[in-house]
């Protein structure tokens, strides 16, 4: 059976593992993330797929930040601060290999169309929510991109409310709806602490878990009403607490969106987990050999 090398780079981690056609993991590694410059990246990306054994196969890299298939660039701050840099070029010279790049957000719906709940749904979002907040978008059977393949970046949705200067770095929705807003209305060490507490029955903490979930209702029902999705497919580490946002999100999009498409839309939990962008990866693979008659 083929298979194909896939690498998903996150803020903190990188997983790494040979792939088959039928969705199985033959192998994998993870390994904390090295942050410096790109040759730092390369050189991981290089070793990690080293580990593997798994000779030529294709390559599927997902990145956290923006990447543009067009011209090879990566915008990555997580890992090499804020210059845009040959990913590809660098990456094709070193492995030798064929390669395809694509961004976090891009990489999530890919893999929970091909294998997790979302399953050849051609109108899905995927919405991550952990420390920050961002959207894959599959509309009619299409990735959407924009014009500089910063699309999705929907942690900058403009909600109602006075302007605060931390939206100014984070966007709002983000700074009143990840992981790090939930901790700091909570007045909590961490997400974890917070759902912690609320779970425990402090009111305080179940507040601020009702703001949260309220503020991700109004978000996905802009979703809803611009793009129209059969599905959106919550991920992220704040959703692995979804059952204390879920109710609420669900009365506050049908509140705020569209109503024929509110009705329509499906409100689901990632199946795939944190390997929804590694199977991403693993797809981009594939379809590149496929692209190339291979398959």
């Amino acid at each position: 059976m083929q298979s194909v090398n896939a690498i998903d780079i996150g803020g903190t981690k990188l997983t790494a593992a040979v792939v088959a056609a039928d969705g199985a993991i033959l192998r994998r590694n993870k390994i904390a993330v090295e942050r410096g410059d790109l040759p730092a990246t390369v050189r991981q990306i290089a070793a990690a797929i080293e580990t593997l054994h798994a000779g030529d196969a294709a390559i599927g890299i997902i990145i956290p930040g923006i990447y543009s298939p067009r011209t090879g660039m990566a915008w990555a701050p997580n890992l090499w601060g804020h210059d845009q840099v040959p990913l590809r070029a660098e990456l094709e010279r070193t492995l030798r290999a064929r390669i395809v790049i694509d961004n976090d957000r891009a990489g999530s719906v890919m893999g929970e169309r091909w294998l997790g709940i979302a399953r050849d749904i051609d109108d899905v979002v995927f919405l991550a929510v952990g420390t920050g907040i961002g959207a894959g978008i599959i509309s009619g059977g299409r990735l959407l991109r924009g014009a500089d393949d910063i699309a999705g970046a929907v942690g900058w949705f403009a909600l109602p409310g006075e302007w605060k200067d931390l939206y100014r770095d984070l966007g709002c929705w983000e700074a009143e709806a990840a992981g790090p807003a939930l901790a700091r209305l909570a007045s909590a060490g961490s997400a974890e602490e917070a759902i912690a507490a609320a779970r425990a029955g402090d009111a305080a903490a179940m507040r601020v878990v009702e703001h949260v979930a309220r503020y991700l209702g109004m978000g996905i029902a802009n979703l809803v009403s611009m793009l129209n999705p059969r599905m959106v497919v919550l991920g992220g580490g704040l959703m692995q607490a979804a059952d204390l946002f879920l109710d609420t999100i669900g009365r506050t999009m049908a509140e705020w969106a569209q109503p024929v498409a509110a009705r329509q839309v499906r409100i689901e939990v990632t199946r795939l987990g944190e390997d929804a962008g590694l199977f991403g990866a693993a797809r981009l693979a594939f379809d590149a050999i496929a692209a190339e008659g291979e398959v």
